[in-house]
This record gives structure tokens, C-alpha cells and sequence, in this order.
């Protein structure tokens, strides 16, 4: 099964994505982990991406897509792999369908885990992290003993300004933007699932594990 995990932050993708690689026995891909493995092997195609990432620049299509081909033709993915955190665009679909046709392969089945808006700023905006130790907290789901203080350390919690409640609604009008069309395009090819993300993690971890089996 050669799938991709759709979500908006705060979704809980990373999570579920975990989640499934590890019951099912299947590759969990996440295109920030790559980059930063890319990176540090030190090779052509790492050595490009690195190049832009040192500038702060975003890792072109075409480099990126190498990265993922690469990786999916690794022997740990021969029963099957998760993507997750690409592709972000219609334009990074379309890339990754006409590259994986050229092998022969194609992306089988899509899940998106949608998450309403309120949900996800209810989500976000209640993070926040030690700034010792980096231990993160959620002023809801998992909050500190002592409010402002790490349990840890017993350092000062503080909030990331992309968390900031106005800040984590542009975020989210950004994905929604660039990702409605991705959405549209697994569906019209009859690929996308939809799984709603408001709930237990257990509860959403079976029904996307339901729906990849």
C-alpha cells in the first residue's frame, strides 16, 4: 500500500502516521525527516537540498521528489510506505504521480484527517514549551502543575509566536488554500478517504488503519 497522509497542523498527522507504520509494518516517511537525513548523508541530492535549507529556502519540487523516490525505493518499503508532509500542492502531486508512473508505481490511496478550524486553533494556540528544556505542553491536554513552570526543570513555559491564536488562523488559511486542490484532485481520481479528526487519538488511529486495510 502506497499511501499519503493529508492533514492541516494540529490534525494529529505526525502522530497517526506513527501510529500506522507501526501496526501495519509499513514505512513512515515524513519529508521533514528526509530533509534533515538528506542533509547529513552528504551526497548529491542531500548536498542540494542542504544548499537551500542553510538559505532558508524552500527545497524545489524536482529535488524533493528525488529525495522521495529514493527513499521509497528502499528495501523497507517493499510492503508499503505513509507519506507525510508532501506533497503540499497540487503541483507536488501531479509531479509525484508522473515521476512514480515512470517506475511504474502510483500513490494507491490517500487519507485526509479533517480537522474543523476552531478545533485546530484550539489546539494550537494552547501550546506551549519550556524554554530550558524544550518540553512541550497544552494548557488542556497536557498541562504543567504549576501553570508557567515546567515539570521538568521547573523552567519558564512560553508560547511560539506561529502559536499565537491569530497567527495559528493564518496558518491554517495557508494549508486550506494550498491543499483544497489536492484535496479535490485524490478525489476525482477516486484515491481519497476522509477520516474525521475530532476525537480520541485510539478512535482516529483505527479508522485510518480501517480504511488503509
Amino acid at each position: 500500500m502506497r499511501s499519503v497522509l493529508l492533514g492541516a497542523p494540529g490534525s494529529g498527522k505526525g502522530t497517526q502516521a506513527g501510529i500506522i507504520s507501526e501496526k501495519l509494518g509499513i514505512s513512515h516517511i515524513a519529508s521533514g525527516d528526509l530533509f534533515r537525513e538528506a542533509a547529513s548523508r552528504g551526497d548529491d541530492v542531500g548536498n542540494q537540498a542542504k544548499t537551500y535549507m542553510e538559505k532558508g529556502l524552500l527545497v524545489p519540487d524536482e529535488i524533493t521528489i528525488r529525495m522521495i523516490l529514493e527513499r521509497i525505493g528502499a528495501p523497507d518499503c517493499t510492503k508499503g510506505f505513509i507519506l507525510d508532509g508532501f506533497p503540499r500542492t497540487l503541483e507536488q502531486a501531479k509531479a509525484l504521480d508522473i515521476a512514480m508512473a515512470e517506475k511504474g508505481e502510483a500513490i494507491d490511496l490517500v487519507l485526509y484527517i479533517k480537522v474543523g478550524t476552531e478545533e485546530l486553533v484550539r489546539r494550537l494556540s494552547g501550546r506551549f514549551i519550556c524554554q530550558s528544556c524544550q518540553t512541550p505542553y497544552h494548557i488542556v491536554s497536557s498541562p504543567s502543575k504549576v501553570e508557567g513552570k515546567c515539570d521538568k526543570c521547573d523552567g519558564e513555559l512560553y508560547q511560539r509566536a506561529d502559536d499565537v491564536p491569530d497567527t495559528v488562523r493564518k496558518r491554517i488559511d495557508v494549508y486550506l488554500d494550498k491543499t483544497t486542490p489536492l484535496i479535490d484532485y485524490y478525489s476525482e481520481a477516486g484515491k481519497l478517504i476522509e477520516i474525521n479528526g475530532e476525537g480520541e487519538i485510539d478512535g482516529i488511529g483505527e479508522s485510518l488503519i480501517k480504511a488503509l486495510s
